[in-house]
């Protein structure tokens, strides 16, 4: 009898046990599916994976780097925990990046405020109310001289949640470095950077597309030569996925920006093995642990084809994504928080497992307000625990194998390559943003999850089942409102005390420098060493590049 004759057979035995049990037990749901709609079967075998070990999947560390971007992933080195903080003033902030070192965080990363993120000092109008409320407030280079006070710049990376103003703060945190005594070339770190997501899901845009492409390209071109081990913008899924997005949109609308980067800085005349090492990416972690674990590998194999493929970059460095994770804010619930300790376990391990190389686990209260010192500790102690007493760190890519992973890697694979043709066959990321489309496809797919949710086809444990009759009101982190007041009266004492004149002449620089082509980043640096505020540099670009008003 044949091997085939006898698996053949095993399997029809199977079959026919299924339908026994399913007449007498049926199954829980007539369709089960991940959260892009992709239909999980009740058995995986080695017919689902359609590629070969060795085109589809391969070694770490080599092409098309399913299974890592690193030979030895985490037995070399842990990933970096890179607790995200930031509110209130800057020396507050400073406090809780203090603290959080010395509970073992081993990466800084800056949640800025409102104003600041879309170019507002603390004192303009527009910036009331909203001062050090989700973020730190930073109006000039002091601010940012606080901020870091006594964490030396040579040892951590710093990682920085900023968009539209990101040459301002860059610019800042290399003034901060070399007050410090450290050079750029040893500053090590990321900056945001990424503006299409922002006008895709997110808001914090100040300057219309063009114009802004222009500021990531001249960030490039800037670090390039002078910080080549700083990361020069992160293409952020994150913010897409917490607008509503399934995991499909979140890796094809990420790669689809990126693509657009890539195209942007070329045209503009740089040499993509030049700058597309220094790329990095940032997605989201939500509670489906397969399909999150399946989406990293898929993603990084599909970066790797195009950057390889498309953009023929020889330098393998520029075909590996570099990706740090944050687990999933809008997963969280106000309803019994002690369940979202649960809930970011899981998607941590989702992340580590697809092979991240930076996490932030979130808090259990930040469905309710900023996280307090004690459930930070918590978030970060999640970490640890993976890391040192899972043992999932201790082989590289232990899901690579499995017939489901696999299978669920090719089929997002699919799926995202579907996005980005008709994404391409648009005009690409810019076009498709201009036309809406991205934000259009989002929006249905937060309105079908809602609809599941609403109808229990979802559950939410303790939101729509397993309720609870309780009072929620624990212990919460509240930003001071005299705060405000007092961070206005620190930035006009500062404009008080600088040389006025040398200011009015580095943004009369910049201005010069916006009307033309040249690169806009020194006028920037010397701008901040001056003291010019963050309102008052981007002020200068928003006269020269205007504003964008959104769709």
């Amino acid at each position: 009898m044949s091997d085939s004759y006898k698996n053949q057979s095993r399997k029809e035995k199977w079959e026919s046990d299924v339908e026994k049990v399913v007449q007498k037990f049926p199954e829980r749901k007539e369709k089960f599916h991940t959260s892009s709609d992709i239909e999980v079967e009740n058995l995986y075998t080695p017919n689902h994976n359609s590629q070969t070990y060795e085109e589809g999947l391969g070694y770490p560390g080599q092409f098309p780097y399913t299974r890592g971007i690193q030979p030895t992933m985490y037995r070399s080195r842990y990933w970096t925990m890179r607790q995200y903080a930031g509110f209130g003033s800057a020396s507050e902030t400073n406090e809780r990046f203090r603290y959080l070192l010395k509970q073992g965080q081993t990466g800084l990363s800056v949640a800025f405020d409102l104003p600041t993120q879309i170019g507002y000092d603390s004192d303009d109008p527009m910036a009331e109310g909203e001062v050090g409320k989700v973020g730190v407030a930073i109006d000039s280079l002091k601010d940012m001289e606080l901020l870091f006070d006594q964490i030396p710049l040579h040892e951590v990376s710093t990682s920085m949640t900023i968009n539209a103003p990101a040459s301002i703060l860059l610019a800042m945190y290399i003034a901060v470095g070399e007050k410090q005594g450290v050079e750029p070339g040893q500053l090590t770190g990321t900056i945001q950077n990424d503006i299409l997501k922002e006008y895709i899901a997110r808001g914090t845009y100040i300057y219309p597309p063009k114009p802004s492409m222009r500021l990531i390209t001249d960030i490039f071109a800037y670090c390039q030569k002078n910080l080549p081990k700083f990361n020069t913008i992160s293409i952020s899924g994150y913010h897409i996925r917490e607008a509503g997005s399934t995991a499909v949109q979140e890796v094809a609308f990420t790669i689809a920006n990126g693509v657009a980067y890539v195209e942007a800085a070329i045209e503009a005349g740089l040499e993509v093995d030049k700058f597309a090492p220094r790329l990095a990416f940032f997605f989201n972690a939500h509670n489906q642990f397969f399909e999150e674990a399946a989406k990293y590998r898929a993603a990084r194999r599909i970066w790797a084809k195009i950057m390889k493929d498309h953009f023929k970059a020889k330098d393998q460095r520029s075909w590996k994504m570099r990706f740090h994770t944050q687990t999933g804010g809008s997963t969280l619930t106000a309803q019994q928080p002690d369940n979202n300790i649960v809930r970011v376990t899981m998607q941590a391990l989702a992340a580590v497992m697809g092979g991240t190389q930076s996490l932030h686990t979130n808090s259990k209260d930040e469905a309710l307000a900023l996280p307090t010192e004690d459930s930070a500790r918590i978030a970060l102690r999640t970490q640890q625990i993976i890391a040192q007493e899972s043992g999932v760190a201790d082989t590289v890519d232990p899901l690579g194998g499995s017939y489901y992973v696999e299978a669920l890697t090719d089929k997002i694979e699919e799926q995202v390559n579907d996005y980005l043709n008709r994404i391409e066959k648009m005009g690409g990321a810019v076009q498709a943003v201009e036309e809406g489309y991205m934000q259009r496809e989002i929006h249905q797919a937060a309105y079908d999850a809602q609809k599941r949710m609403e109808s229990k086809e979802e559950i939410i444990v303790g939101l729509n089942e397993y309720k609870l009759e309780e009072e929620i009101n624990p212990d919460l982190l509240r930003v001071d409102e005299q705060l405000e007041a007092g961070q206005i009266e620190r930035t006009q004492q500062i404009r008080s005390a600088r040389n006025q004149k040398n200011v009015d002449k580095c943004l009369q620089g910049l201005k010069q420098a916006a009307m033309s082509n040249e690169n806009v980043m020194p006028y920037i640096v010397e701008a901040v060493k001056a003291y010019a505020t963050v309102g008052e540099i981007a002020n200068v670009l928003r006269n020269e590049f205007g504003e964008y008003s959104g769709m």
